[in-house]
């Protein structure tokens, strides 16, 4: 082996998806913990297998028509989602999967050659698994949860090397479904680092963006897809209580438009889009929003309670039911129960809302990105990883690509550069 292959960096491929904002943004948090931590020693590779040329288009699709589903046809998603998430659909499931991205992950590996992978969208472990098993490969996956207690089984392959869950509940779900014990750990979904090492004080941060430091700040962010945003926003206007309001339209140029259309009757910042959602979140009192994974677990991590106005089925209810059974915020179903949440917080010298902000600081996980930095490092640095599948997987393996005719070299060892 030459000097250049001795010295070069290891290799960290980190897998993602656009099916909604969360997949990416956890491994955005990723790839900067591990760029923070250990600067300019590894080589990472951020992509989305679904973008790639050989992808169908049926999967294709099934990213950027995910918000089209969840808000045109909510219960049938929801009949969808419930129906697969079982054994027997499952294991179907990820039989098409196989088929349809197998070339895909196969030439992933080839062209950037990794030495971990890690994983942030469930559909990608079944065709990893498959080509990792026929090609006897010695490359370990890392899978991260990125939704915190409403898990659909799909996340649940018992054949990843690591399965990184949120929380207890999850963890619980997935021994359930056949996972080993030994091979979950339980830290966190991810968020951006910088949340973790904010250091100012609310008053400082709502300084330094242009804020009014001494007013009691909410923050909103959603989109004309998020449902009952607009509303929340008219009644937040005319409420009468005392507080500024930053409104974040998530790339959403129509609606941004729109609001700077408005007669505000409270002190008022629109931003399209922002870069500094951590300093945002730091500087504010109660945020606004739907019940995504992603910006639910950042608002636990920066202490900052919320009320939640737009459930998903499936997934999301339990985003919100966490944080409901946490204290750490409200699920409002509409105009009524929104009314009622934000008098409560505001009354008896905003006692309400000062209680959910230390239960968010409770079950709160800022570091969870570093963590799992550590965790990817650990186990790249100094775990030996062993193929040694079952024949009968092999075989099963093998008899579905040659009955759908995907091509593979038997017995190629990506490891042997």
């Amino acid at each position: 082996m030459s000097l250049f292959m001795e010295n070069r960096k290891k290799r960290i491929l980190i897998l993602t998806a656009d099916a909604g904002f969360g997949h990416r943004s956890a491994s955005l948090a990723i790839q900067s913990a591990i760029e923070d931590l250990y600067p300019d020693h590894y080589q990472i590779s951020l992509v989305n297998p679904i973008d790639h040329k050989k992808a169908p288009s049926f999967i294709k699709d099934s990213q950027s028509e995910y918000d089209k589903w969840v808000r045109d046809v909510p219960e049938l998603y929801k009949f969808g989602y419930e129906l697969s998430d079982s054994p027997i659909p499952v294991t179907i499931l990820e039989s098409i999967l196989v088929v349809s991205l197998f070339e895909v992950i196969n030439e992933m590996i080839e062209e950037y050659e990794p030495e971990i992978i890690i994983n942030t969208y469930p559909l990608y472990q079944a065709p990893f698994v498959a080509v990792k098993t026929l090609h006897r490969l010695n490359i370990p996956m890392i899978t991260i949860v990125t939704d915190l207690a409403t898990v659909h089984q799909i996340w649940f392959n018992d054949k990843v090397d690591w399965l990184v869950v949120p929380t207890e509940i999850v963890r619980d779900d997935a021994i359930e479904a056949g996972v080993n014990p030994d091979n979950i750990c339980v830290i966190g979904i991810p968020v951006n680092p910088r949340i973790f090492q904010l250091k100012e004080t609310k008053q400082d941060l709502r300084k330094s963006l242009g804020w009014n430091p001494d007013l009691t700040t909410i923050l909103a962010v959603g989109s004309k897809r998020v449902e009952h945003f607009g509303e929340n926003l008219d009644l937040l206007n005319h409420s009468g209580f005392p507080f500024q309001l930053i409104v974040v339209t998530g790339k959403d140029q129509k609606l941004y438009e729109e609001l700077k259309l408005i007669e505000w009757h409270h002190a008022i910042h629109l931003y399209e889009f922002v870069d500094k959602m951590p300093e945002f979140m730091r500087a504010s009192d109660l945020l606004i929003t739907k019940a995504g994974g992603l910006i639910v677990t950042e608002a636990l991590a920066s202490g900052l309670p919320m009320i939640l106005i737009d459930v998903i089925s499936g997934q999301e209810s339990g985003n919100a039911k966490f944080v409901q059974d946490g204290k750490a915020g409200y699920w409002t179903k509409n105009a009524i129960e929104f009314l009622q949440v934000l008098g409560h917080l505001f009354f008896n010298e905003k006692a309400d809302l000062k209680q959910a902000k230390e239960n968010a600081q409770i079950i709160g996980k800022p570091s969870s990105a570093m963590q799992i930095a550590e965790l990817i490092i650990n186990q790249l640095e100094t775990s030996e990883f062993t193929c040694s599948p079952k024949v009968d997987f092999i075989q099963m393996i093998e008899g579905i690509l040659v009955k759908n005719q995907i091509q593979w070299k038997k017995n190629h060892n990506i490891n042997d550069f």
